[in-house]
């Protein structure tokens, strides 16, 4: 692991060039200061602080799925890590879930055609787990939910394979209600079991996990992501007749246990009661190490704070950073932040949620009222060696901070490059190599500066409408973001 990183030549010259903070009251601001800039941007690049740390949570501490001793040790982590920061930390109680994986393994009965193939699943989060002696059943094919009704009695009795194309980051909305609703959708029409092809952009026959929730008043049967290639196994082997196969899930659902959202904070120096949120999620799934979901957006809204907190003077405003608790298979750090500060959101003037990986930035995008563009634009400036400098199209969002969409805050984002997210999304190569500690330099220093105009630019961005409905009920409602 490289101990610096080079500060570009490109980027000094941007800091020196970027117009200097006139003599005026601080009202009169109308761009950043290159000394601040080359402060937080140029420490973020080349002290290699975001790396270091993301290896201390990823290879230190593992898996941290709510409610285990992974998420308790990454918990008492972060407090540790903010106080040696010298960021003021304190701990807020969330209940969360307890779901346990168990053994799982699968397998195609050998028939007349074919000899028995080994299925590589994993139980989607929140399964109930089979019979003891396992589950065996045909299986029926289908590509969209709708197809399960129309199939009518042909799926009874049998295991629901839902079968999809997903080839690019830009598909995972489209495919992401299969896993979620498939079961209940099958369970419904008389389905003993489901499976779902891995929602995944690269494969070498690794399962990808994730949330899928069940109708409160439906049956629930076992449901597991197959790999690519066993899905396009089971197609193959579908085409020429029937296919029977054997799962065994040990998968339960145990009574939900205390938790907590780690958040800290670094004080505004003229307006501390005005916050601005930069927020990621603590917990991962149990499965690689979450290096990229979520530990990567974790150490760069740490390492926001770290820098920020050394500043003098501090940001205009309070900035406050909130690592979230069960955003994978829940959502209720995020319902609890909300309710637990409802008192104070309409002082919130910004939330920003990193949750797309340690990719190198694009841009900021933003979900803000009319004019919210054009105050924080000119303060890019200091981005564009990065090629983050722009404002760009579509809203920004995130699970954890869409229960502050009633409250109308403006939402922040800064959007990296997440054409290879899913690659390794929810799955057990989500692990600290596949981090380029290059683009997450970048990504931090983005977030540190973007965290600062927000906290210091003299206006604030004017709140977005009113949300036509309700904030998702869970994460899974919610896919995480796309490629650009």
């Amino acid at each position: 692991m490289p101990s610096s990183l080079p500060l570009s030549a490109a980027l000094l010259s941007l800091l020196t060039a970027a117009p200097k903070t006139p003599a005026p009251a601080p009202a009169a601001v109308t761009g950043p200061s290159p000394q601040v800039a080359e402060r937080l941007i140029g420490a973020a690049l080349t002290e290699g602080h975001a790396y270091a740390r993301l290896a201390e949570l990823t290879d230190g501490i593992g898996p941290r799925l709510s409610g285990t001793e992974g998420e308790k040790a990454a918990v008492q982590w972060a407090k540790r890590s903010f106080e040696a920061d010298g960021v003021k930390v304190w701990l807020e109680p969330v209940k969360v879930p307890r779901w346990v994986r168990g053994e799982e393994s699968g397998r195609v009965l050998g028939s007349e055609r074919f000899r028995e193939h080994p299925l590589a699943l994993m139980a989607l989060g929140g399964s109930v787990g089979t019979p003891a002696e396992g589950l065996t059943a045909e299986v029926i094919e289908v590509r969209s939910l709708e197809e399960v009704a129309a199939l009518g009695e042909k799926v009874k009795g049998k295991v629901v394979l839902f079968n999809h194309s997903m080839a690019v980051a830009a598909d995972y909305g489209k495919a992401a209600g299969l896993r979620t609703r498939g079961a209940s959708v099958a369970a419904k029409a008389g389905a003993v079991g489901m499976l779902v092809r891995s929602l995944a952009t690269a494969t070498l026959r690794s399962p990808h996990t994730g949330a899928m929730r069940y109708d409160e008043d439906g049956p629930r049967i076992p449901a597991a992501a197959v790999s690519v290639e066993d899905a396009e196994l089971l197609h193959r082997l579908l085409a020429g007749g029937p296919v029977k196969v054997e799962l065994k899930l040990g998968c339960q659902t145990l009574p939900d246990v205390d938790s907590f959202n780690v958040v800290a904070e670094v004080p505004g120096r003229e307006k501390p009661k005005e916050v601005v949120l930069l927020g990621a999620h603590l917990d991962s799934w149990d499965v690689g190490t979450g290096a990229h979901d979520d530990g990567a957006g974790v150490v760069m809204v740490m390492e926001a704070a770290r820098l920020l907190g050394k500043l003098k003077p501090a940001p205009r405003r309070t900035v406050r950073v909130v690592l979230f608790a069960n955003e994978e298979n829940g959502l209720k750090g995020g319902r609890a932040y909300a309710e637990a500060h409802a008192g104070e959101l309409a002082n919130h003037v910004a939330a920003l949620e990193m949750d797309s990986g340690g990719f190198k930035p694009l841009g900021v995008a933003l979900r803000a009222g009319p004019g919210g563009a054009e105050l924080v634009a000119p303060w890019l400036k200091p981005l564009e060696a990065l090629g983050a400098g722009s404002i760009l199209q579509g809203d920004a969002g995130g699970a954890d901070i869409s229960p502050l969409l009633p409250a109308r805050v403006p939402f922040v984002g800064v959007r990296v490059d997440s054409s290879r997210y899913f690659d390794v999304h929810h799955s057990e190569a989500d692990t600290l190599d596949k981090v380029d500690p290059k683009d997450l330099a970048q990504a931090t220093a983005a977030v540190a500066w973007v965290g600062y105009v927000l906290a210091e630019v003299p206006g604030v961005l004017p709140r977005p409408e009113a949300p036509p409905a309700e904030a998702p009920k869970s994460p899974a409602a919610t896919p995480k973001p796309s490629a650009p």
